[in-house]
């Protein structure tokens, strides 16, 4: 089994350089500039304290999302005041002794709360400034073989195909660049595990694959004000739990009455059957990566609930050797899926067990 070294349990840094407002109540017009208050949050949301912290909790390596928008003025045009934010965060990181994932959480054409026109999966306009942006990043970092590109944060489009040619064109250009960079590519369908399956994979020992996990989607995001579903619902969701209440969700949302259908738990061995479209990767690639990039439930889940679904994932990624990274250390207070593990104030771990899960200490 491959592995690489200070990979094998991270902390996402989000409501930083992305999520750190929600675009779609923006005006339309608005969207895409920055505002003085936003740079003064990039200023002094995230600091050197915060990843001492990180570090201290036993992590390996942290993935740091971005927008594109936060990044460049124009195509290919770097800001340079937030480079320089991320800059101080690659020498806190290295400090530390831990990788750094640097992830475009959102590019433009690939945002997913707000519609766009064009879809940067085909739209070659909105490909090329993106492969532009990236080979900005990779002329200023070229010498930091540390950090990892994360090319993009759940596409969003449904097409395997396009989105497999879209990304081997980002990737061949980032190899003109840097045959050695290493990259992670993502499977089309929100990085969902049952993506994998048609994910181009590459000859190419420096391409790491990764997916989300975020089952049951019921529990994770419950009560959330992004999605209809479980707003509308509006119920505490328990896990472990019965199915008859997730059941009851698929009915009173969708008038389903077929979901969960033969199911009688919402427990560990659910998880598992969840899981196996990236154990069956595994076992088709045993010489690639497979990276649990993304995982966590939304802030407000019962705490208990919330702990033993944590505590359940990790051991499955334990089991089965997949190295894994959870979202998300803070979050900002208007983020609708707020999924930080940490208090604003204090910015510790909410509870003694959960910094123990996320350690891997799992029972």
């Amino acid at each position: 089994m491959r592995t690489i070294d200070r990979f094998s349990k991270g902390m996402g840094i989000g409501g930083w350089l992305t999520n750190y407002k929600r675009f779609h109540v923006i005006p339309e017009d608005k969207r895409m500039l920055l505002t003085i208050g936003d740079m003064e949050h990039f200023a002094n949301y995230i600091t050197e304290r915060d990843i001492k912290y990180i570090s201290s909790l036993g992590m390996d390596h942290i993935r740091l999302g971005f927008d594109q928008i936060t990044v460049e003025t124009s195509p290919g045009t770097g800001r340079e005041e937030v480079l320089q934010h991320i800059d101080d965060f690659i020498d806190w990181c290295t400090g530390c002794g831990m990788n750094i994932v640097l992830n475009m959480h959102k590019a433009v054409g690939n945002y997913c709360d707000i519609a766009t026109s064009a879809v940067l999966a085909e739209d070659e306009k909105l490909q090329a400034g993106f492969i532009t942006c990236w080979e900005m990043l990779e002329r200023r970092w070229h010498n930091k073989p540390e950090i990892v590109f994360e090319l993009l944060n759940e596409i969003t489009h449904q097409d395997p195909n396009l989105c497999n040619a879209f990304m081997a064109k980002a990737v061949a250009a980032i190899r003109r660049l840097n045959p050695a960079r290493r990259l992670v590519i993502g499977a089309h369908n929100w990085n969902n595990p049952s993506g994998l399956s048609s994910l181009k994979v590459y000859d190419d020992p420096n391409v790491i694959y990764t997916f989300h996990f975020y089952a049951p989607h019921e529990f994770t995001h419950q009560r959330g004000v992004l999605m209809s579903g479980p707003l509308f619902y509006n119920r505490d969701m328990p896990y472990p739990g019965d199915a008859e209440r997730y059941r009851e969700y698929y009915k009173c949302v969708f008038n389903d009455d077929n979901a969960y259908k033969g199911i009688s738990r919402i427990d560990r061995e659910f998880l598992r059957s969840e899981l196996e479209p990236a154990v069956q990767f595994k076992k088709d690639h045993p010489d690639k990566i497979l990276w649990l990039g993304e995982f966590g439930t939304i802030r407000h889940a019962p705490p208990e609930s919330r702990e033993n679904w944590m505590n359940d994932v990790i051991k499955l990624a334990k089991e089965h050797g997949i190295p894994y990274c959870v979202w998300n250390y803070l979050s900002t207070p208007n983020d609708g899926n707020r999924f930080s593990l940490v208090d604003d104030v204090t910015r510790k771990i909410l509870t003694p067990r959960m910094a123990e899960i996320i350690r891997g200490e799992v029972k």
